[in-house]
């Protein structure tokens, strides 16, 4: 009988160590990180460019096929945006909210039938459909491969680049093939600065070995460009051809991660 109770106690010991260690193992993910993403333009030569963001989703996890594992963000700010109205380093929220801590393979999104293009044909300006291609209407799929800390705030910036995405056709107006880059904004830096003079719009461009970023100048001559990786670049801001002013060019211009670097004011003399 001794033995007996013996043998209860053990098993009763045991069974207690076992269910500690597994309500220390399922509480090792928890937390959750503020994610937001944000959109931004790389400009290109149109009057407009109106996309209809319908939805912002994740996925968590590589596994799986491409389709499954999708979840869509509470909160996504839906609607029809002019991406040539983000310029001089202006964003888009397209959603702010409240993640689990973990793994976040992908970000999609979502765009609906709603975009148009507006050109300058002369004096005149034309509106058309921007067709979406049938292989893109699921959503524009970005790679992310990002681990969230609990407690922790990400921004990931969608940087839509027109230029790229928008392709003219000879037969039915134009297509839209969305072309994006995507940066964390804690984990890169940021490039600001002036252009004189100001009475026309100048586009911004900043290169090294990877990465190609570009933004225009607001109505003040001010700009912006961000999610830029550490690193070694150099800033070329061009002006509209005909109006007799130079391109200017700063080299070797150092981001450090997290850092916004201020240039001295550009000025475009004229030719």
């Amino acid at each position: 009988m001794k033995k007996y109770h013996l043998f209860l106690f053990f098993f009763a010991l045991v069974t207690g160590l076992v269910s500690c260690s597994s309500d220390d193992d399922s509480g090792s993910g928890d937390g959750t990180a503020r994610v937001a993403v944000k959109l931004t333009d790389a400009p290109g030569d149109y009057e407009h460019v109106y996309v209809e963001v319908e939805d912002v989703m994740i996925k968590t996890t590589a596994e799986g096929s491409e389709e499954e594992g999708w979840t869509s963000l509470e909160g996504v700010n839906t609607g029809v945006i002019d991406l040539l109205s983000l310029t001089g380093g202006v964003t888009e929220l397209l959603v702010d909210t409240e993640l689990q801590a973990g793994y976040l393979h992908q970000i999609r999104l979502v765009l609906g039938d709603n975009n148009t293009i507006v050109v300058k044909n002369g004096e005149q300006e034309q509106e058309f459909a921007l067709k979406t291609p049938s292989a893109q209407q699921s959503g524009l799929k970005v790679m992310v491969n990002q681990e969230l800390e609990a407690n922790a705030t990400y921004t990931f910036i969608l940087d839509f680049d027109v230029d790229k995405s928008v392709k003219s056709t000879t037969t039915d107006g134009y297509n839209l093939h969305p072309v994006i880059r995507m940066a964390v904004e804690e984990n890169s830096g940021s490039i600001v600065g002036s252009v004189h003079p100001t009475t026309e719009q100048v586009l911004i461009t900043v290169q090294n070995a990877s990465v190609n970023a570009s933004a225009y100048t607001d109505v003040n001559g001010n700009f912006q460009v961000h999610g830029l990786p550490a690193g070694t670049y150099k800033v070329t801001a061009t002006p509209a051809a005909g109006i007799g002013l130079n391109v200017a060019v700063v080299n070797n211009v150092s981001v450090a991660q997290g850092a916004t670097v201020t240039l001295e004011d550009l000025f475009l003399d004229g030719e």
